[in-house]
């Protein structure tokens, strides 16, 4: 049987490294000849498109009872690859802190690791509703970076302080219930 999530998951992932190749090879002969400003514009719609689908992954996975395994691997390391790439290629452009950058992936690396021993644990590692909004507003700050609109930055402080308030709660609820 097809499993739709997982392949939208996929799917993800392998637009990634298109996104990334938009922002970052700017000095590429197949981008000769292209402002930069459209290969923002490109990038940032590759950005989009991938964001929808995880948007819809996850609930076509709930809806259509499709949850996999592989599913809940996936989708989690698709997303982390996005967001990695989209801030490192900002960051390498120079429209994102790198400070800011360092705190978000962190972060992100740190809840990794907490969720795996977590899982190991038995316990559950769905994502909280903190974590959900620090993805939307790391998405927000990532399009408006990408399409150099204003408060780009702000937007990028803000996710900072979400991303990391959302660990925070992680690695509470962690602890919670290891006593």
């Amino acid at each position: 049987m097809i499993n739709l999530p997982n392949i939208l998951a996929a799917f993800r992932v392998l637009l990634t490294p298109l996104m990334f190749f938009f922002l970052v090879e700017r000095d590429s002969a197949l981008l000769a000849g292209i402002h930069a400003s459209w290969l923002n514009y490109f990038a940032a719609l590759i950005f989009v498109i991938a964001s929808v689908t995880d948007f819809f992954d996850g609930y076509i996975a709930r809806a259509w009872n499709q949850q996999t395994k592989l599913g809940a691997i996936l989708d989690p390391l698709a997303d982390k690859m996005l967001t990695l790439a989209a801030f490192l290629g900002l960051m390498i452009l120079g429209t994102a802190s790198a400070w800011a950058v360092f705190l978000i992936l962190s972060r992100e690396f740190f809840i990794t690791g907490l969720r795996i021993v977590a899982v190991s644990e038995g316990k559950d590692v769905s994502a909280s509703m903190a974590g959900k909004l620090k993805t939307f507003a790391q998405i927000v700050a990532i399009g408006f970076l990408m399409m150099e609109w204003p408060f780009g930055d702000v937007l990028l402080w803000i996710a900072v302080a979400l991303t990391l308030y959302s660990g925070a709660q992680y690695v509470l609820a962690y602890f919670k219930g290891n006593n």
